[in-house]
């Protein structure tokens, strides 16, 4: 079977990525995997449609009742759950109908692909894919006092909706899904926060805003935040999808990685170039190339899986590049101790996991060094 352009099984070997999305994970866990990622998937996170239809039955009687004059269409599930819920309820044809003469305007291609499958068409779509900006379109193109429709996407600042009561009569909301936390009992973002302020992750993939700050919390929660914080901006690359989804890593002074166009694809492709070029460590040494990508170590013509302690300590000595490293610099870095016997028991075991004799030399009474 040939393989996509740009594809190989091994693009992200040895890389650790975190996946914190929940509703299209299994996509990105799929495409992350064949290129080799090991995952940990933690979805901080979780859309869930509501016990009842009610209160969405209630919302589209209230907006068929109204033919608003400017509907704002946010996802293409909303939309689609929508439809759905209507047509369950009987509602479906008098939901087309109201909002035959409205003008639609969309969040994005996706949502005007759900708006197009109801047999609606829209008039315009946002300046930047946002809920803000298809506020900004409405108050700054449409006159005051109209009705307005807006389907909500589980997560959006009340004040967003005030900027629109401001300036018009009405304005009708319709939520035809939410997100809420992960049960008590997943443990799973526990796992994925303390990977990443030890050394076990190497990127953490986020696809909406909400997800980024429900993942703060949770460090918070724990006591985690700071060190999280400080991994994202070091050693842990955070992988945004968007700009809205960047938009709290900034805040909390993340620098992330996003791809031009705002689609999981790309995405996918960008983590797997940055990762590539900017995350593997390479070194030529008296005993050939070694490179390090990940938890992996390519050396003597072999790929080395290491644990995290002998990782620790390689990543280190290659950062060095050949200069002398101190030993109590690499002992500080143990988990729970800083002895030094328990430093050389962990040389001892790096050395006979690599297998090539002499690659990390022992400089007497200073420490240790790649020999170079």
């Amino acid at each position: 079977m040939e393989c996509a352009p740009g594809f190989r099984p091994d693009q992200l070997a040895g890389f650790r990525i975190g996946v914190t999305s929940d509703r299209r994970s299994a996509d990105l866990i799929d495409a992350l995997a064949r290129r080799g990622a090991q995952v940990v998937h933690a979805p901080t996170l979780r859309m869930t449609n509501a016990l009842s239809d009610d209160p969405v039955i209630a919302d589209t009687r209230a907006i068929i009742a109204a033919r608003p004059d400017v509907l704002l269409a946010t996802t293409a599930y909303g939309v689609r759950r929508w439809f759905e819920v209507a047509d369950a309820a009987g509602l479906g044809e008098d939901l087309v109908d109201a909002l035959a003469d409205t003008a639609i305007l969309v969040r994005g291609p996706k949502a005007r692909g759900g708006v197009r499958a109801a047999g609606l068409n829209d008039v315009g779509m946002s300046a930047e894919e946002t809920t803000e900006s298809l506020i900004d379109e409405v108050l700054a193109n449409y006159p005051a006092g109209l009705t307005v429709a807006v389907q909500l996407h589980g997560f959006l600042n009340p004040s967003q909706l005030d900027r629109l009561r401001d300036a018009h009569d009405r304005v009708l909301t319709v939520e035809p899904y939410r997100w809420v936390q992960p049960d008590d009992g997943d443990d799973r973002v526990d796992r994925l926060i303390e990977a990443a302020c030890t050394g076990g992750l190497d990127c953490i993939t986020f696809t909406s805003a909400p997800a980024v700050h429900a993942l703060f919390g949770a460090a918070e929660a724990r006591g985690r935040y700071d060190d999280l914080v400080d991994a994202m901006c070091g050693p842990v690359v955070a992988a945004a999808v968007g700009p809205v989804t960047a938009q709290p890593l900034v805040a909390a002074g993340i620098v992330p990685i996003q791809p031009e166009r705002f689609r999981m694809g790309a995405l996918i492709r960008l983590v797997c170039e940055h990762l590539e070029s900017t995350r593997v460590l390479r070194l030529d040494t008296r005993h050939g190339p070694l490179a390090l990508r990940g938890s992996v170590v390519d050396v003597d013509e072999r790929r080395v899986s290491l644990a995290p302690v002998a990782l620790m300590i390689l990543r280190t000595l290659v950062q060095a590049r050949g200069s002398v490293v101190g030993r109590d610099r690499l002992a500080s870095g143990l988990p729970g101790t800083n002895d030094e016997h328990a430093l050389e028991v962990a040389l001892s075991r790096l050395r006979q996991t690599l297998g090539v004799p002499g690659l990390i030399a022992t400089v007497v009474k200073r420490g240790y060094r790649i020999d170079v």
